[in-house]
């Protein structure tokens, strides 16, 4: 057995993991990341409105070099929200700005996930909101066996010293999709992705778990309460945005599955 081949979770058709590592040790199939407080909640809300979303790895000057290269608006941090940049990680943010055909996401956990996928690899953004949608946009094209195994990926958050957090935001937005896949018959499941499975089906009341769980407290403690309220909404939306691209590169849209993707 090879260094990495017991976390594969081979044989089973979904399979779950946290962060940048655990995506990267479970190599082939499609991979549904879940970063369900920023990233992919927002990516779907912007992307629903007709968006083309580019993910990127970094917050800092590079990101508004990037943004410039693909004439894209880029997104800024919750607390830098104005008239002039009102486009966000912030699902609440997005809503309320105006429409932009191209915008630049910087996220150290979803991004980051999404874009270190390899090109030949399908990449979903799933979250509470689009829960079934995703499951039944992925069994549609033939994703959840042991031969196209469909890995869902939880961020997880950081700690001050950078390390990974497991965030149960991630664990129950990842369990969502995974009930809905096993419902559609997609399997077996690896007994990390059941455990995620019967966190979410254990869990009575998603909305008050969100908003009373560390990252819904921290959220709430700056003001952004409504992220979280727009965040628990599930099954709110058919919108599956999914990483698409061409020479210049990729970006989420709805449909958005690339001519090398089924």
């Amino acid at each position: 057995m090879t260094t990495t081949e017991w976390a594969e979770q081979s044989s089973c058709g979904v399979r779950s993991e946290w962060g940048p590592s655990g995506a990267s040790a479970l190599a082939s199939g499609c991979r549904v990341v879940v970063d369900v407080l920023s990233f992919t909640t927002s990516v779907a809300i912007a992307a629903e409105r007709g968006t083309h979303v580019f993910p990127y790895r970094w917050r800092d000057g590079t990101a508004a070099a990037f943004a410039a290269s693909h004439d894209a608006r880029l997104a800024v941090g919750r607390s830098e929200v104005s008239a002039e940049s009102p486009w966000s990680l912030s699902p609440a943010a997005l809503r309320r700005a105006p429409f932009a055909d191209r915008l630049v996401l910087p996220s150290p956990n979803g991004s980051t996930i999404a874009v270190a996928a390899a090109d030949d690899v399908p990449v979903v953004a799933g979250c509470l909101r689009n829960a079934t949608a995703t499951a039944r946009a992925l069994s549609a094209r033939g994703w959840g066996t042991a031969d196209r195994p469909v890995n869902v990926i939880a961020a997880g958050e950081r700690w001050p010293d950078g390390s990974l957090r497991p965030a149960l935001e991630d664990l129950l937005g990842a369990g969502a999709i995974i009930a809905a896949l096993h419902g559609r018959g997609c399997g077996p499941l690896s007994p990390e992705s059941a455990a995620a499975r019967a966190a979410y089906e254990a869990t009575i009341d998603v909305p008050s778990t969100l908003a009373n769980c560390a990252s819904g407290r921290e959220l709430n403690a700056i003001g952004h309460l409504e992220d979280v309220e727009i965040a628990a909404e599930l099954d709110t939306t058919d919108a599956v945005p999914a990483l698409t691209g061409d020479g210049r590169g990729r970006w989420f849209a709805v449909g958005g599955w690339g001519a090398n993707r089924r």
